[in-house]
């Protein structure tokens, strides 16, 4: 009798057959239609609590920026005269040439330096007997990378309103003024000013990304490295031929994310700036804008315009992004 016949069993007056599946074992049994209740039960409470605490606000911005709210009367419908008025104001055209040029800067350096410092942590070092390895330490430095991102806003907002001071007092100022060249106006001069918050922005985030790099080139294979140096590779010639497209993915998060920061930027620019988004709005941001003429101004309508242009800015930055850099996944 061969595995999977049918086996028949006689009792009384007529065969009873008993099936059974090639293996020799009984048939799997099917899901049942009970299981999607318990299934749907289970996922309604967050789809519920999603659709009411962030949808919900969402749909209630888009409708208050059709009228001309200002928090104490019924709002009249105006259509899209808010989003007229938006690109006549200077201030807000300010604040998204600003944003424009954060989003140039603030991802391609911060990527630019973590890669550096992941790179060097991760595969720098001397070469082992299990292949290339990091720097000495290089659990320790990962630490030291990551502090400034525990730090909040505000916090570092502060520190660095020390360190930009000013005057000989301030910390960059006094070393300059030690080797006999002025001091610089960091956040009074309009041309530097915004680079100055960038490059906040750029010490804090850093660290982070260096973690976040560092664990995925921990997942590289190490036979790759290995194979690399064998046929003479140098470090150059590994980062960009190995490590950067089995990095790839983890990339493409980091300047997702490095985006939408840049589309943000409110607290550090409401900390650091002289007189929020000064002097002369040379260092506004959108947030900012929206939080001027909500809660200064009371045009709450107004304001929800700016916030609905900004929610499309981003939502458009990050799809086109995710668009742009895909590429076949490496598989090893």
């Amino acid at each position: 009798m061969r595995q999977g016949d049918t086996i028949k069993i006689n009792k009384g007056p007529g065969p009873v057959r008993k099936s059974r599946t090639s293996e020799g074992r009984p048939p799997r049994r099917r899901r049942g239609r009970n299981e999607y209740p318990f299934v749907i039960g289970f996922l309604a409470a967050p789809v519920l609590l999603y659709a009411v605490f962030v949808i919900g606000p969402y749909l209630q911005a888009f409708q208050i920026a059709l009228t001309d709210w200002r928090g104490l009367k019924a709002p009249n419908y105006i259509g899209l005269e808010n989003f007229t008025e938006l690109f006549e104001d200077d201030a807000f055209k300010s604040a998204l040439w600003h944003h424009l040029w954060i989003l140039i800067a603030l991802p391609l350096a911060t990527v630019a330096i973590a890669l550096f410092f992941a790179f060097l942590l991760n595969v720098g070092g001397k070469a082992k007997s299990g292949g290339p390895g990091g720097v000495r330490g290089s659990s320790f430095y990962k630490v030291v990378f990551f502090l400034p991102q525990v730090l909040a806003v505000a916090i570092v907002g502060v520190l660095f309103q020390s360190i930009y001071r000013p005057t000989s007092s301030g910390m960059i100022n006094g070393l300059l003024d030690r080797v006999g060249i002025a001091p610089v106006q960091w956040l009074n001069d309009p041309d530097i000013a915004l680079w100055s918050i960038i490059a906040v922005v750029v010490w804090q985030s850093v660290g982070f990304y260096v973690v976040l790099f560092s664990a995925g080139m921990a997942s590289i294979p190490k036979e790759l490295f290995e194979a690399a140096a064998l046929d003479g590779a140098s470090r150059f010639t590994v980062f960009f031929r190995v490590t950067l497209p089995l990095l790839w993915d983890t990339l493409q998060v980091g300047w997702v994310y490095l985006g939408i920061i840049a589309f943000d930027m409110f607290a550090i620019v409401q900390v650091l700036s002289v007189d929020r988004g000064g002097p002369d709005n040379s260092t506004t941001v959108v947030a900012l804008e929206i939080y001027r003429n909500a809660f200064t101004y009371s045009e709450y309508g107004y304001a929800s315009a700016m916030g609905v242009v900004l929610f499309f800015m981003t939502i458009t930055f990050a799809a086109l992004t995710l668009r742009v850099t895909r590429r076949e996944r490496i598989e090893f």
